[in-house]
Parts: C-alpha cells; structure tokens; sequence
C-alpha cells in the first residue's frame, strides 16, 4: 500500500476526477488551475477511504508520508508553519464525495490550533478576540466529529456566557469571555475524562480518520439510501488552508447559487454572515443577510463575486452552489458544485440553458429525473385563497404540505411511516434528522436562512419547507411551540406554504399545480428522444381532455364498466343484472347502450386523431349489486314499516336472489372478463354497438376516430376467435352506414399467464396486445393484491424477500419473462402486432425502461403520470435508468 498514490495537489487535478478526488477536491483543483482565488490545499483520494474500512491503521500509516509531504507544500506556499510558534497555519478538513451529499459528512475548522497557537495567531492577526474565537469553535466542532461529544453541551455553555455578558450573538462576545468559554470547555472534556489533543499532528491524524468514518454514520447511510447512491463510493478529504471571514467586520462568509434554486430564475442568490465563519451560514445558529445586501456592505467583493460565479457557471455549464470567505476585504472561494434545486429549478434551469446555449436538449433531459417531475405534481396552496396566516419565515422549499406538529425526527418516522402526515417542526435541523426529514410532509424551522441545511435538503427531498421563522418559540422540552399568546401543541395540525413561507393552523385545501412553458418545452425535448410513446388510462371525456393536455398520445385503457357506475346508471345496470330472460336482458342493455354511446363520443371527441383503446366489460356483474347485508338491512327496514309487499321490497328480494346466485368463491378468476362476452354475448355486441355509433356519428362529421376494441381476460385462441368475429360482424354493418371502411382494431388484454404462453395462437385473431400487469402480476405470483399488500409485501420488501413490491414495480424475472415470450412469439405470427401496457407499472419509471427493451410501442398509465412516463421513457433510451 505504501508505493500507492494517496495524495494530490490541486495542480495533478481535474473537474472530471471526481470518482478519486470527489466532487469538492476535483472542483477545488479546477478552479485552482484556471486561477481562481482558491485558499491552498491538497486531496487524500476516495481510494485511501476505501481502503481504511478494510486496513485503519495500516491505511493511515502508509498515508501519512504523503500527507507530512503535502502540508510541507502547504507551508511553503501559505508562509505559514503547522504548530508553528510565530504565524501559524491553520487548516480546514473537509470531506467530498463524489456524489454531493450536503451536510452529511464532517467538517473540522481551524485545525492546527492549541494553548501556543492561539497566542501566536492572535500576535500574527492582531486580534485576540479572533483568535480566541477560532480556538472555541475548533474544540467544539473537533469534540463533535472526532471525540463524539455532544455539542449541545458545548451551546448550553456558549449560551451562558453570552447571558453572562448580555449580548445575543456569539461574534458580540469579547475575547476575554471566549478565553473563559475555552477553559469550561476543556474543563468539561476533563469531567469526561477526555484529553483534547494539543499535538497539531495528532490533531490531523484524527479529522481525517473521522472523516473517512463520517462515510457510514446513520445519517449518511440513510442519505444514500434515499436518493440511490451507491455505498462503495467513499469520501475523499480535503484539507485546506483556512481563511479567516472572523477577523472583523471587512470579513465575512457565504453561500451563493448562480441561480435561484427554488425558482430557477437567473440571478445571484444566497445569504452571507459579516464576522463569521462557514459553519455559522449553513448550520442555522445565525439567520444570515441575503447576498444583494453585501453590494451595499463590501460593493467591490461583491462585484467580484458576480463575475466569478458567472464564471464558474459557464465554466461547468450548470447552476452552481458556491461557499465564499471574505479575509480583510479578499474574496476566496472555498468550493463550488452543482447546486441542488427545486424540481421547478430544475425544468426552469435546463431550459433556459437550452435557449443560452450552454447546452443541448438531450443535456436538458438527462439533467431532470422523473423523481423531480413527480414533485411537480405536488399540491399547493391555492394562490387566491384567503386565510390567517399564523407566522412567516422564509420561502425556502417551495410546496405546500398539511400535518400534524412533531418536535421530534424519530417520531416523524415512525408516524410517516404509519401513513400519517406530520410536519417536523424544530429550532432548526441537523445532518442526524435526515430520517425525520424524509419522512415528514414538510419542516418548519425557527432558526436558519434560506442555505440552511433544513432549506437544501427539503430541496433535494422535494418537501416544502419554512426555515428562519423567528416568531416561533419551539420548547422541546413540552412538545409545544408558541406564536406570541397561541400554543400548538405536538399532534395540533397545520399548514406550511413552503412557496410563499407562511403558517396556518388547521388543514387548508391544496390545489394541483398548473405546468409551466419551460416544462411542456422540456417534456417536448424527451418526446424527441423517446422511442416509446405514451397513453393515458381514461375512463370519462374529462379524463381523454386532462391526459391529452399532459401529452398523452393515445387511451390505452377505457375501462366501460366505471360508466355504468354513476348515480344515475347504476340502477339500469342493476335491472341488467337481475335479468332472468335474455329478452329482459337486452331491454336493460338497449338503455345503456345510449349511455355508453354519449360517453364514448365525447372521449372519441377529446382525443380526435388519437387511438383510443376501450376494454368491454371486465368485473364479474355481482359487483353492480348492493351488498347482500345492506340489501337484507333494507328489507328489514321496509317490513317493519308494513312495505314488505310494496314494489322497493320485491326489487330487493329479486336482487339478493340474483346475488346469491353469482356469489364465487374466488371472484378474481371467475365468471368475468371475456367469459360474460361468451356467455352473455349481447353485453359485449351493446358494448361494440356504443362504440360504433359513436365513430359512425363522428367520421361523419369529420372528426377522426381510431377506436380499438379490447377484449378482457382471453387465455384461448377460440374466445379470442369468436370475439374478433362478432366484433367484425358488427363492424360490417356500420361500415355500411357509414358507407366506408371504420379505422378499428380488435386486440385482447395480456393479463393471465395462458394467454402469454399462447400469445402466438391469439395473435392469429388479435390485432394487439396490451398487458395488463396488475392482474398478470396476481396470477403470476398467485397473490391477492389487497390481502399481499395488507399483510406481508411491506415485510418482504423490508427483509429483503423480494427486492421491490411487485405492483410498484414490474417483476422483471417472472412477469417479465412471460411478457417477453408473448411479444416475441406474438410478433412471430403478426409482425406488424401493436403492444403496449396499461397496468399501473406503464407509469413506473423501472418498469417503463424494461418496456423500452421490450421495444413496446407505448406505456399507457393514468393521466397524472403521463408527464412522469413521458420523461421516464426519454431516460429509458438515452440508457440512463437500467
């Protein structure tokens, strides 16, 4: 291990080495080489991380040389001696991944620091105060990440000495008073029986051990889990020459985007804190100014500033999260990566760099996730609606969410993962709540800007969040919060508008957002890439309009038997059902066959020029019936009032003897599907009689209608034969009415394992195949879906049974198997054979890139999902989900 390179200066880096240096070294090392004022410093590889989980000691050992090495370099450039005695340098040890993970790995300040250096740093600065306030913090942050002591009680006595000396901020303290807050804070790791280390050296050794460990802490490990990380990437660690934005008010520190990240509106945004170092912005202790304000505060840094990130913006292409120090009036740039964003940055952020040129429309795709296209989705609080507004922060994830008050992240875990809402409420967040965070609605902080770690993980997460709401008074301790005389106490509901930063009590309605130019134009972009078309599942003519407005390009699911569900039809289609005699039968079906003629013009109408794939009746008929106990109740109910021979009781009695007389034992795969077409053909012939008349009535006037007629539950090529042939039957008469031939298909629902074995026989008859997951996925595993999700599929998934829950997302192995036999073998006997899927997975992006291989001509999924599906399929061919 020892002849292996484990460090690198800035100068041996690129950009595009963030796999060794992670993404905070190999940007440092960039902006270093194209000469950007970068403080000195150098990179211990992800490889060293790695290799430490394996061989610690060994590890460090062999490392060190290199490291003695690189401060040596270090040293040499700054001017500066480590534990020197006169001008001292101080060092940062920060960590890096290669995939940004905001504040979930440790940083260490002001290294290097002890009863000797801190003299001679307050000689080299010319401020005590300063130097006494860089030694506090390095204690503090060092007792935290590398001694595993609670920083509460180093703020429990920071927050005495400020009472002590009555001010209210730590940078008002005098260094006398910091000189004092150091020894309790010695003394304190003295009552643990902890040494703090004095030894500049041994101070190193340790950061960087911590932080090659800080790769596994819970935090960090959940983080990954989240957002699908892999967790054999490691962390390099960078260590730094600090500089100091603590010297004075000509100092300062901040945290910049190029652009807005909730918005995506191109401006400088962030906040920065005069007098402060880099922790004190993103950890919330303070509430920093907004960026605009250091124009007025320090106009010639901030003029800098601007020409900078325009710089580094153009230089890597993308909306860039800048951290900054301010020394002595000298702008320094400690680090710049991709910014995290809103899903509503996103889309705005890839287009409008589209339109500037500094990236194509493919980059644009690739740059949106289907994640952030379901946060679009998300509800909001309707701008127009009028409400007390309980307290105001700041607007720092935007999004609205409903739930109830929990002080605590455990418990917003525990709750979110019971199915209830909670909003976790606290002073302000840490890297340790990530779990609370994931698992809540929406978070509401008290303390903490707009770069706070509660504002860019709710970002990341896509959850509205308020941050820095000052007029709240959060006590743990009880579990309540207090807005001047009010009291929410823990469980109370509320409202967080994340969008405008504002607190209601109570539960307001949400709205769905309305999609913007930028995000048709993007969805647009996808559609130019996808090889996959996308349909919509629709029932109603509201339904065809909503998915033809999300880009849906076809209905590859109309389900006819949710028509005969409305108030107004369903007693007809009672009447139908209690038929004893086909002659009743058919008067029943006559009356609803002008029912569903009126639907299926209007859905013909709404998506003129477009397929429209409508699946005849597919429930068993006893679902149309009252249930037997309530019916029995209601009979009860009408002989005690002396109306058991009135005409409501016989109506009764005659559908609970209908009902009985189609009870099943197991409905799922009993008398439905194509089986009631085969018994009871003039249902499926009214059905087919609805659907031309409605295409007769159309083409007649111009409009162009592309019905395909979908046959339910065919396992045999002879129901498959028979059913085509009284479809065509009837075809041939309305052709005659029409005088000219009807655009129609006549195809079958893939949905039992038969029909997928025997996919070519049925292929002879059908014209398409469309698959029916959700119920091939029951038959295929031979579970019931409501009673499997009820009772043990969370269970499976979670002990790792089975890797996904199968209705969420397609059972590639089995399921998948069998669809790739039946498009295989369909193709074989009809080649030009139309495929697609209308299960729920046609909306699942996993399931969609297994459709893309599958070469499926299209994904039908509800409306809703359509703009997920659309970009899901974009992703399936450009190879970017597997």
């Amino acid at each position: 291990m020892t002849d292996r390179k484990w460090v690198y200066q800035y100068e041996e880096g690129r950009a595009d080495m963030k796999g060794l240096l992670g993404g905070k070294g190999a940007n440092l090392a960039q902006m270093w080489n194209i000469g950007l004022p970068v403080p000195p410093g150098f990179i211990i590889t992800t490889e060293a991380c790695k290799a430490y989980w394996s061989d610690p000691e060994g590890l460090m050992d062999s490392i060190w040389p290199q490291v003695r090495d690189a401060v040596s370099k270090l040293e040499e450039r700054t001017g500066k001696a480590f534990g020197g005695a006169e001008n001292p340098l101080l060092v940062s040890v920060r960590s890096g991944a290669p995939v940004s993970m905001p504040g979930m790995m440790d940083t260490i300040l002001n290294l290097g620091l002890n009863e000797a250096t801190v003299d001679a740093l307050a000689a080299a600065s010319g401020d005590q105060r300063f130097a006494w306030d860089s030694y506090r913090r390095f204690i503090q942050m060092f007792s935290d990440v590398v001694l595993g002591v609670d920083i509460g009680e180093f703020e429990f006595l920071l927050s005495r000495v400020k009472g002590g000396q009555g001010c209210s901020y730590d940078h008002e303290l005098t260094h006398q008073s910091l000189r004092k807050l150091v020894e309790s804070y010695l003394r304190l790791l003295d009552s643990k029986g902890i040494k703090f280390p004095t030894d500049p050296w041994e101070q190193l050794r340790l950061a960087v051990e911590a932080v090659f460990k800080s790769w596994n802490t819970p935090r960090a490990v959940t983080y990954r889990s989240i957002h699908q990380i892999p967790d054999d990437l490691g962390t390099a660690v960078c260590v730094v020459s600090m500089v100091y934005g603590n010297l004075g008010d000509d100092c300062g520190t901040g945290v910049c985007f190029t652009r807005d990240p909730s918005t995506g509106e191109r401006r400088l945004y962030g906040e920065f804190l005069v007098n402060a170092q880099g922790e004190d912005v993103v950890a919330g202790i303070r509430t920093p100014r907004p960026i605009s304000e250091l124009k007025s505060t320090m106009p010639e840094v901030y003029e800098e500033l601007v020409k900078l990130t325009e710089l580094l913006e153009r230089h890597y292409r993308d909306m860039q999260d800048i951290e900054f120090t301010v020394e002595r009036g000298r702008l320094y740039l400690l680090q710049t990566r991709n910014g995290k964003r809103t899903a509503k940055a996103a889309v705005r952020v890839a287009v409008e760099m589209v339109r500037e040129g500094l990236i194509t429309p493919e980059e644009a795709v690739r740059r949106v996730t289907p994640d952030q296209v379901e946060q679009l989705l998300h509800p909001q609080l309707d701008p127009t609606l009028k409400f007390d507004v309980l307290a105001k922060g700041l607007p720092a994830s935007p999004g609205a969410a409903v739930g109830k008050v929990v002080f605590d992240a455990d418990e917003a875990e525990r709750m979110g993962k019971g199915g209830e809402d909670v909003i976790l409420v606290r002073p302000e967040t840490t890297p340790d709540d990530i779990h609370g965070l994931f698992a809540a609605r929406g978070i509401l902080t008290s303390h903490g800007g707009m770069t706070s770690h509660a504002a860019v993980v709710a970002r990341g997460l896509g959850k509205p969040c308020v941050s820095g709401c000052e007029a709240l008074d959060i006590d743990l301790a009880r579990g309540v919060m207090r807005v001047g005389q009010r009291e929410i106490r823990k469980y109370e509901v509320i409202t967080i508008d994340g969008s405008r930063g504002l607190v209601a009590l109570g539960a307001l309605p949400l709205v769905q957002p309305s999609f913007s130019d930028d995000f048709r134009e993007l969805l647009d972009y996808a559609d130019g890439l996808s090889r996959l078309e996308v349909w919509a599942n629709g029932d109603t003519p509201e339904d065809a309009q909503r998915a033809r407005s999300f880009g849906a390009r076809g209905i590859g699911l109309c389900r006819t038997e949710h028509m005969f569900m409305q108030a107004d039809r369903l007693p007809v289609m009672q009447e139908m059902v209690a038929s004893v005699t086909k002659e009743e039968r058919i008067e029943a079906l006559s009356k609803l066959k002008v029912m569903q003629k009126e639907d299926f013009v209007g859905i013909f109408r709404a998506m003129e020029g477009l397929p429209v794939t409508v699946r005849l009746l597919d429930p068993p008929l006893h679902e149309f019936l009252p249930k037997v106990p309530e019916m029995r109740e209601r009979l009860e109910a009408l002989e005690a009032e002396g109306k058991g021979d009135g005409p409501e009781a016989r109506k009764i009695r005659v559908l609970i003897q209908r009902a009985e007389s189609l009870k099943e034992a197991n409905p799922m795969l009993g008398f439905r599907g194509c089986r009631l077409g085969i018994i009871y053909p003039e249902i499926y012939e009214m059905q087919v009689e609805a659907i031309f008349e409605a295409t007769v009535e159309l083409m007649s006037q111009g409009v162009q209608v592309y019905p395909d007629i979908m046959m339910p539950l065919v396992g045999t090529k002879e129901e498959m034969r028979r059913l085509r042939e009284m479809v065509d039957s009837k075809a041939k008469e309305f052709e005659a009415r029409l005088g000219g031939e009807i655009p129609y298909m006549v195809g079958t629902m893939i949905e039992v394992p038969r029909a997928a074995l025997v996919a070519g026989e049925l292929a002879e008859d059908a014209e398409f195949f469309s698959f029916g997951t959700n119920d091939l996925t029951q038959t295929t595993f031979g579970y019931s879906r409501d009673d499997a999700e009820g009772k043990f599929l969370a269970e499976y998934v979670r002990i790792h049974v089975l890797p996904d829950n199968p209705f969420h997302v397609l059972d590639r192995s089995g399921v998948g198997r069998l669809m790739e036999l039946a498009v295989r073998e369909g193709r074989q006997t009809r080649p030009d054979i139309q495929i697609g899927i209308c299960g729920e997975h046609g909306g699942n992006p996993k399931s969609i890139a297994f459709c893309h291989k599958l070469g499926l001509k299209y994904v039908s999924c509800s409306p809703f999902r359509v703009p997920v599906a659309r970009l899901a399929a974009a992703h399936a061919a450009l190879g970017l989900i597997d």
